[in-house]
């Protein structure tokens, strides 16, 4: 299996498939889990600093023994510690309980909108200073893109938001390619609410894939970079077993009517 990769408009190259390790019950199991992943082919780590659980990314990493540059880390700043200092020091120890000398991908977890500019300034210097490979935003839609694009002199590279059929934003996507931002989707998997819809089990059936395989497929057919979470090893081998079939342009275009606006999040323009 070989997992495609994207170039970023910095030139970074970033897995298009890779891990996310929000669990927040299941955090004793995310070294583990992420060393299943590892083991699978996946070369991207989707955490943040919320999760609780970047020290734990760091045992898996440490465990696997793979060249550094061989695995992509992703890490984020939560809406407590935004502002310029402040995500400065939430930086420094993020990278600390991670290990690293460098991140691979830091983002804005939030849109917190008293601290979001400064949030981004500090990204900026952050990047500058060569201690993150590249910069991103997650959760963000078109305003606070608009606001974001006047005030930065750097463009994200990456805006992260929730992805799935259920939550289908073509606008979104648009916008990010119109400014060659890398859209990349969480919880393409609607964490299992939708596992049964009969639409999604009738087409999953005729690929002889399962839901859970279709809704990353279709993710990554939309040139999303996607990371679906599991700490399930059966199940993240089958997250990732998923480049040996293509779904049809008709069977793209039914799925993405399936949008019922089905959050797992907030819906990021109540941060407006």
């Amino acid at each position: 299996m070989t997992i495609p990769y994207v170039t970023l408009a910095n030139g970074v190259q970033m897995p298009q498939l890779g891990i996310g390790v929000y669990a927040p019950q299941h955090n004793n199991e995310v070294q583990q889990a992420v060393e299943w992943a590892l083991e699978a082919g996946c070369r991207l780590i989707d955490t943040a600093s919320v999760y609780g659980n970047e020290r734990e990314v760091a045992a898996a990493l440490q465990s696997a023994g793979l060249p550094r540059h061989e695995v992509f880390v992703t890490t984020k700043v939560w809406n407590s510690d935004q502002g310029y200092e402040s995500t400065l020091r939430a930086f420094d120890r993020s990278l600390d309980r991670l290990g690293l000398d460098v991140v691979d991908l830091y983002l804005v977890h939030w849109p917190v909108k008293e601290h979001r500019l400064e949030t981004w300034r500090a990204l900026e210097t952050i990047y500058s200073d060569g201690r993150v490979r590249a910069i991103g935003v997650s959760n963000y839609y078109g305003p606070h893109l608009d606001e974001l694009l006047a005030h930065a002199t750097v463009t994200p590279v990456v805006n992260q938001f929730e992805f799935s059929p259920y939550c289908y934003r073509p606008d979104v996507l648009a916008y990010c390619r119109e400014k060659n931002i890398q859209p990349e989707g969480y919880a393409p998997l609607v964490r299992g609410l939708k596992k049964d819809d009969p639409r999604l089990v009738t087409l999953a059936d005729s690929y002889g894939k399962t839901t859970f395989q279709l809704l990353v497929r279709w993710s990554l057919q939309h040139g999303v970079v996607t990371i679906p979470k599991s700490v399930k090893r059966d199940r993240i081998r089958e997250n990732f077993d998923v480049f040996d079939f293509t779904i049809t342009d008709a069977d793209m275009a039914l799925m993405n009517t399936f949008y019922d606006n089905t959050r797992i999040a907030d819906d990021p323009m109540t941060y407006l």
